[in-house]
């Protein structure tokens, strides 16, 4: 063993006293669904029982206890997680398309997904205007590039937005700074 080359420390036995100190901590450090926590404490386990010569599949059910309940005791909350990681990501431009697929692969059901990505037209413009100035495309692009205005549409359009409002961004005047949201 190389000197430099530190141990691999030794998993833990799976108990249910393990999982929820496990859970606790997590949750300590990040909002998540609860899929999210499901996955994570699998993994635990399976780690675990890698090390241990153990079965998975048995600690499925006291993984599953775990979860339930952090989710009675309301730590996690799939409405609240979609709705603020919803405006986490509209704020970053981000289309509903992008933001209910980036919810979807969260674990958040496909219909509270959709309907925290809602957000009207109004919403959807300015989350394409927000894309358009950190991508630098149309109005905000750099005066040194050259203008090709199908490319720029179709960047808009691969991040979600549809055709139409992507021509709108791209021909339309950028706002003074410090006025947009």
């Amino acid at each position: 063993m190389d000197a430099a080359a530190k141990p691999r420390r030794v998993p833990r036995r799976v108990s249910a006293d393990y999982l929820r100190r496990a859970a606790m901590y997590y949750l300590e450090r990040y909002s998540a669904p609860a899929e999210q926590l499901r996955r994570v404490l699998q993994r635990k386990i399976v780690a675990s029982c890698r090390h241990h010569e153990q079965d998975p599949a048995a600690f499925a059910g006291m993984r599953d206890t775990v979860v339930a309940r952090c989710v009675a005791s309301g730590l996690v909350d799939d409405t609240r997680f979609a709705e603020a990681r919803a405006a986490s990501l509209r704020r970053k431009g981000q289309s509903g398309r992008a933001v209910a697929a980036k919810l979807a692969a969260k674990g958040i059901a496909r219909d509270l997904a959709a309907r925290s990505a809602e957000g009207g037209e109004d919403v959807e413009l300015a989350a394409a205007r927000i894309a358009a100035r950190r991508k630098r495309l149309g109005p905000w692009r750099r005066p040194d590039r050259p203008f090709d205005r199908q490319k720029e549409i179709a960047a808009l359009a691969r991040a979600g937005f549809a055709p139409a409002l992507a021509r709108a961004v791209i021909d339309g005047e950028a706002e003074p700074d410090g006025l947009e949201a």
